[in-house]
């Protein structure tokens, strides 16, 4: 399997394979490359409707030159040990998935930023620092992520305001998932009542309603569960020292064993 940059030729193949239509994993097996490979340079560089390949070659280089003056290839010293080349390409692949889910870039990276800190919190300059963008763009995204209550702000003992990441994240996202659930068999339930019940297309919505009110019931029930997990320590902490959600051989039981 191929490594390193994308040429411009597999750029161009990229571009051919959207317009025909064809999957990110259809496309990088054709190139030999990771999905995610193909994934990440797709939606880094406009999406698969805006995606053009010159221009995103001119973005990689221009980038590449920003981080290695002169041409040169120097490491980044970072104080906590980390290869800082690794830890910017993860948060470029972790972005890349929260813009799958639909969050614009920008946001995506700083939110991506913030889960990639030990503290999971960075101030406005700090963001703007690590991302090399201006505080206008940060302003913007953590409007939108605090709007969404995907992060918090807080003040420091220096008060500088920290936007810091929210711990409970995917659990508060499941739950809003199950509240769409819930909007969807209402109105599901709503056509029944209007095309009227023992017809083909009630018969067919009433289906709908049926399976999202389960799913959300089961999204609920899971989330519940499994919710005390984004809370737990490190390993070598306390979250060893617990049993899963509901699992009734935790430490209790494991007393009750003795």
């Amino acid at each position: 399997m191929p490594g390193g940059r994308l040429t411009q030729q597999e750029r161009q193949q990229i571009a051919l394979g959207l317009g025909d239509g064809l999957a990110y994993a259809e496309i990088a097996r054709r190139l030999d490359r990771p999905t995610s490979t193909v994934t990440r340079e797709v939606m880094r560089n406009g999406g698969p409707t805006a995606y053009r390949p010159d221009l995103a070659h001119r973005a990689t280089e221009g980038r590449a030159r920003r981080r290695r003056p002169g041409g040169d290839a120097r490491p980044v010293a970072r104080g906590d040990g980390r290869d800082a080349a690794a830890v910017r390409d993860y948060e470029e692949a972790f972005a890349t998935v929260f813009m799958q889910g639909g969050l614009p870039r920008m946001t995506a990276r700083v939110l991506a930023a913030l889960y990639a800190t030990d503290a999971g919190s960075l101030t406005a300059g700090e963001l703007g620092e690590r991302l090399q963008v201006s505080a206008g763009s940060i302003s913007k995204a953590v409007a939108f992520l605090e709007s969404q209550s995907l992060i918090r702000r807080e003040r420091d003992d220096r008060r500088r305001e920290r936007y810091v990441v929210d711990d409970e994240l995917w659990y508060q996202s499941m739950i809003a998932s199950a509240k769409a659930n819930e909007r969807m068999v209402e109105i599901a339930r709503q056509g029944v009542a209007v095309l009227g019940a023992g017809t083909p297309a009630a018969a067919r919505l009433e289906n709908v309603a049926r399976f999202m009110d389960f799913v959300g019931e089961e999204i609920v029930r899971a989330a519940e569960q499994a919710r005390e997990i984004l809370l737990s320590k490190p390993a070598g902490g306390e979250a060893g020292d617990a049993g899963a959600p509901g699992d009734p051989e935790g430490p209790k039981g494991a007393e009750g064993r003795d």
